[in-house]
Formats: C-alpha cells, sequence, structure tokens
C-alpha cells in the first residue's frame, strides 16, 4: 500500500488530483487513500512527502504569480472576447516581436553601444586595428559635421533624415572605431564585438521563429483536425468552470460564439463549393488567372517606380551643385522620395489587391494567406530593389574598374560612408512608416468612424460602413517594419531598439483604434493556423534581411573613412585576423568546427 501511494504520489508531482479527469467522488476517495497511507509512513518517507508537497505548491504558486506578468495578458483576453481570436493573433504577433526586440536591443546595448561609451569617459588605452595603411588619400574624406551656424529647423530635418549631427552618434555605423581597448590585462576587440553582435543578434531571432513556427505548427495540426475541431467538443468541452468574475465570464462566451460562427462558415463554404457546376468552376479558374496577370502587372509597375525613385534621389542627393542644396524641405522631401514611393506602393496596391481577392472566392483563412502572401511580396520585394538600386550605385553597376571606383574599391564620391547610408535608408524608412500610421490613423479611420456616427440614414455612408480590423495588412505592416530591422541592423546597431519603442506604441495605437473605430468581423477565422503562417512569413523577411548582410561581409570592401571596420579588405577579415592570434589548440580546434569533415557529421546526425 506504501509502494502504491508512493508511485502515486510520484505521479501527483507531476500532475496535481485536483487536475486529475476524475469525478469528485473518486478524487475524495483518493484523498481519502492518502490520508490513511500517510498515516503509515516513517519519519523519512513523510518528511520526503512533505518536501515534495511543499515544492509542488510552491511551483503552483509561482506559476500563477507569473501569469499576472505576462506582458499584456489582460488586454489579449478582452481582445479574444469582443473581436475573436483572429484579430488576438496579431496582437500576440505583436508582443512576439516585442519580446523578441526587447532581448536583441539588451545584446547591442551590452556588447556595442554601452562598451563604447564607457571606453570613451575612461582614460583608456586605445589600440589601431587597421591592417591596410596603404589607402589613397582621396578615399578618407567624410566629415558630416555641419559647417557654420546650425538652425533649429536644421537639426529638425538631421533628425528625420539621419545626416548632420545624428549621424555622428552611436546609431550608425561610421562613428564606431577600429580600434581594441586594452584594460587590466585584458583587451576589447571593438570591430569583433561589433560584428559578432549582429551575427548572434540575426541568429537568435532565427532561433527563436522557429522553436515558435514548431510550437504553432503542432497547435495547428491539432485544432484543424475534424475528429479534435468538432462542435462537440465546443459545446461540451469548451467551458472552463473555473471563471468567476462576471466580465471574464461573458468575453468566453463570446469567443467560444465566434469559434462555433467560423466553424459554421467553413462548413457552408464547402458545400457551396461542391455544389459549383463545371461551367461554373471554369469561370471561376478564368477569372483567378486574369486577376493573377493584373497582379504581376501592379508588382512591375511598382518595382519600377522605387527602382527610379531611389536613383533620382541619391544622385540628387550626391550633386555639389544639386538645386535642392541648402533649401531644407525640399532637400527632405528628396532624401524621402525613395521611402515616400515605397510607402505609398506598400499602401495603395493592397487595397487594390483588397478588392480583388473576394472575386476569387478563396475560403477566408485562404483568402487572408493569398492577400498577405502577395501583399509581403510586395513589400519584401520592395525592399530588395531599393537595396539593389544602392548596391548598383556603391557599385557603380557592379564594374569595379569605373573610374569613380578604381581607387577606393565603391562609390566614395556619392557613398564615402556606404554603410551609413544604408543604415540612413533604413532608419528613414521605419520612421516614414510610424508616420504614415500615425496619420492614416489621424485623418483616416477617426474620421470615417466619426462620418458613420454622425449620419446613420446616409446611403453612401452606409455602404462604406464602420471599418474592420484587417488582420493581413496589419500583420504585413509588422513583417515589413522587422524586415527593416534586420536589414539595418548591421549599419545602424540601435534599430533594435527603436523597433522595440515602435513597436510598444503600435500595440497601444492598434488597440486604440480596434476599440474606437473598429466593429468586430462579419467573416472570422481560424488563429492556429494564421499564427503558424504569420510566423513562416517574417521568417521569409529574416532570409531576406540574411543576403545584404552577407553581401557585406564577405564582398564588399568596407569604407576607408570610417566605420569600425575601416582599412580593412572585408568585415569578416576581422574575425580570421582575431582567430590566427589565438593559441594553436583553440585556432585548430575552430578551423575544424568550420570545416566539413564537422558539419557532415554533425549534419547526419541531426536528421
Amino acid at each position: 500500500m506504501v509502494t502504491q501511494f508512493v508511485a502515486r504520489e510520484e505521479e501527483e508531482d507531476r500532475r496535481p488530483l485536483k487536475e486529475l479527469p476524475l469525478c469528485l467522488e473518486e478524487k475524495r476517495r483518493l484523498r481519502i487513500l492518502e490520508e490513511q497511507a500517510a498515516s503509515r509512513l516513517t519519519g523519512w518517507e513523510l518528511w520526503h512527502m512533505e518536501k515534495r508537497r511543499t515544492l509542488r505548491r510552491l511551483r503552483s504558486q509561482a506559476g500563477t504569480v507569473i501569469s499576472y506578468t505576462v506582458m499584456w495578458q489582460s488586454s489579449l483576453r478582452h481582445i479574444a472576447g469582443h473581436f475573436g481570436t483572429g484579430i488576438q493573433s496579431y496582437f500576440n504577433f505583436l508582443r512576439f516581436l516585442v519580446l523578441m526586440n526587447f532581448v536583441a536591443s539588451l545584446l547591442v546595448l551590452g556588447f556595442v553601444v554601452a562598451p563604447n561609451a564607457a571606453f570613451e569617459a575612461l582614460p583608456l588605452n586605445w589600440t589601431s586595428q587597421q591592417s591596410n595603411t596603404s589607402v589613397n588619400a582621396s578615399c578618407l574624406n567624410y566629415n558630416p559635421s555641419p559647417q557654420g551656424l546650425v538652425t533649429y529647423f536644421s537639426l529638425i530635418m538631421d533628425l528625420l533624415s539621419g545626416q548632420g549631427f545624428i549621424e555622428l552618434t552611436y546609431l550608425f555605423y561610421g562613428y564606431y572605431q577600429n580600434s581594441a581597448v586594452d584594460f587590466m590585462n585584458f583587451s576589447y576587440n571593438i570591430p569583433l564585438a561589433y560584428l559578432l553582435t549582429a551575427f548572434f543578434y540575426l541568429h537568435f531571432c532565427l532561433s527563436w521563429i522557429i522553436r515558435r513556427s514548431v510550437y504553432c505548427l503542432k497547435r495547428s495540426l491539432v485544432s484543424e483536425d475534424a475528429s479534435l475541431g468538432s462542435y462537440s467538443n465546443k459545446v461540451f468541452a469548451g467551458w472552463d468552470f473555473a471563471l468567476s468574475q462576471k466580465g471574464v465570464v461573458e468575453l468566453r462566451h463570446k469567443s467560444i460564439r465566434y469559434e462555433l460562427q467560423m466553424d459554421l462558415e467553413e462548413e457552408a463554404l464547402r458545400r457551396r463549393n461542391a455544389e459549383r457546376t463545371t461551367a461554373q468552376r471554369v469561370r471561376l479558374y478564368v477569372l483567378r488567372g486574369l486577376l493573377n496577370i493584373l497582379v504581376l502587372g501592379l508588382l512591375g509597375g511598382a518595382f519600377f517606380s522605387i527602382y527610379w525613385a531611389t536613383n533620382y534621389s541619391q544622385e540628387l542627393l550626391g550633386k555639389a551643385d544639386s538645386p535642392v542644396k541648402g533649401k531644407y524641405v525640399l532637400e527632405l522631401l528628396v532624401a524621402y522620395l525613395p521611402s515616400g514611393v515605397i510607402t505609398a506602393a506598400n499602401l495603395f496596391v493592397p487595397m487594390i489587391f483588397g478588392f480583388m481577392v473576394p472575386l476569387e472566392q478563396y475560403p477566408l483563412s485562404f483568402e487572408i494567406k493569398i492577400t498577405l502572401l502577395r501583399s509581403v511580396f510586395l513589400r519584401l520585394a520592395s525592399v530588395v530593389v531599393l537595396l539593389i538600386s544602392l548596391w548598383s550605385q556603391i557599385t557603380c553597376g557592379g564594374d569595379p574598374q569605373n573610374s569613380e571606383c578604381q581607387s577606393c574599391g565603391y562609390n566614395n564620391h556619392l557613398h564615402p560612408c556606404w554603410e551609413t547610408s544604408v543604415g540612413q535608408e533604413m532608419y528613414k524608412l521605419m520612421i516614414f512608416d510610424l508616420l504614415v500610421m500615425l496619420l492614416v490613423m489621424l485623418f483616416v479611420e477617426f474620421p470615417r468612424k466619426m462620418l458613420v456616427a454622425s449620419f446613420p440614414t446616409c446611403t453612401l455612408l452606409k455602404l462604406w460602413g464602420q471599418q474592420e480590423f484587417m488582420v493581413p495588412s496589419n500583420v504585413l505592416d509588422l513583417v515589413y517594419g522587422q524586415t527593416l530591422c534586420w536589414t539595418g541592423a548591421l549599419f545602424c546597431p540601435l534599430l533594435p531598439v527603436l523597433n522595440t519603442i515602435k513597436y510598444v506604441a503600435i500595440f497601444y495605437l492598434k488597440k486604440l483604434t480596434l476599440y474606437a473605430n473598429c466593429r468586430p468581423a462579419e467573416r472570422t477565422f481560424r488563429a492556429s493556423s494564421s499564427n503558424f503562417f504569420f510566423l513562416l512569413v517574417l521568417l521569409l523577411g529574416l532570409i531576406i534581411s540574411y543576403v545584404p548582410a552577407l553581401y557585406s561581409l564577405f564582398v564588399l570592401p568596407p569604407s576607408k573613412a570610417c566605420g569600425p571596420f575601416r582599412g580593412e579588405l572585408t568585415m569578416w577579415h576581422t574575425v580570421s585576423s582575431a582567430v590566427s592570434e589565438l593559441p594553436r589548440i583553440a585556432r585548430e580546434f575552430l578551423e575544424f568546427v568550420g570545416s566539413v569533415a564537422f558539419a557532415v557529421p554533425l549534419f547526419l546526425l541531426l536528421r
């Protein structure tokens, strides 16, 4: 009897009695048996049992306390109750990005910004790490500091464009030194710390996204299984009898209603699809083909506009006798021309996609995915087009023998610190993206709500109606902003910090507009599968951001006049130099880890 009780206690450690799937009478009987068995235990066994009970109780209490500290938990529950789990999935996704950027910000601040600030404040010994001293003097011309009297208006322009005084701050690549700091028998290599921090930042994001994607995929497979997601489960086993507060009970009622509504809509759509005739299916497929051709035409026009705007803006700002020089507003407009064209394309083209996709008569879950896929291709490809146009200017169209690129290996006349130029473009896109969101909220969403509420009998306003919270477009805004952050992190180290602040602000702004301006959606969708798809789109953005980072690390020569890699052949040369200075055993171990002899067996074991 004692052995059976101890075995049951071990099981209870893993699962408390109150959580066992037993009726109340059975739990009472087990409790009586527990008390009887406890009376037969020896002193040591009784102490051991009491210790396990205490630890289990502490774990339960700690879990309860931690559940209250989960970020925005109460807000997410209210959103799920009033607008459904589909809308809640957007805010869950936003919370995930905030946490990921916050951890990445700690990484950047701890290993790049804070050490540099501390070293500058302390009288320490700085040792230059430049390995290539035979540099053409013309390649060293880089002085972004404003000359003469600086007006207050010009400071605002510099803050918005990332130029002038802000260009020589911790925000951008060009400010950091190619030096090592020696103190107390320890040398802190600034270029190596800068590079490894960016490397681990991207890989940390990759591992976290993959881990969360696997978790969401499991939930998606379970929730979409007909045997587990049936109506009977929701009706008879979907209620939480531990709920006691009236507000929480009402929210749970609404959440179950949305889930049942979603199931009924999907069943009705499957029935309509099965009743289509062959002629109706042929007409539908022809219509879908024509609409997809139109989609490709819109994407091509948007990409050409972005490429033209980037080339025109960079060439006009790079001329010494440019007509916009000295005219602050006009110069700012020209500097923001690529950002404006990209934002306009990302704003109006997805609206056209939104009008087109209902004509294709897809299920709502697939409709959201195809709209998101088209829009994300537009947004991510627009960033790719912007980068291609910048690389074309930096590398003189890929011709190193060009007179502008022959002396320095890059276009020093147009981009004396090309890394900072790329970081400025990502910085401006992030600022412009936030400003556009604020303007749309203030001058489109709130006035629309007021007009619909003030003139309820107007036929035109009835057709327009109160807006719904469009999950695909809002998720796409987050993926786009995060891709900009990843792409510019190597050239603008504080971009993750700015992105964290931006996403926290977006959470409260979107929550405000959701409750103030939006109504619950007439058609709901399954949140579990959408969460997994959101992460796949985010993973695509991360893969795209790897391309410019790797190209800059291994191919492009760093700027000769700025940055922590000035004077180096490539950025990666810093790592090679650091490894060559290690002891022989450590160097041979790292070479073995990076060899095929280690990679192939590791790959086979991980399969």
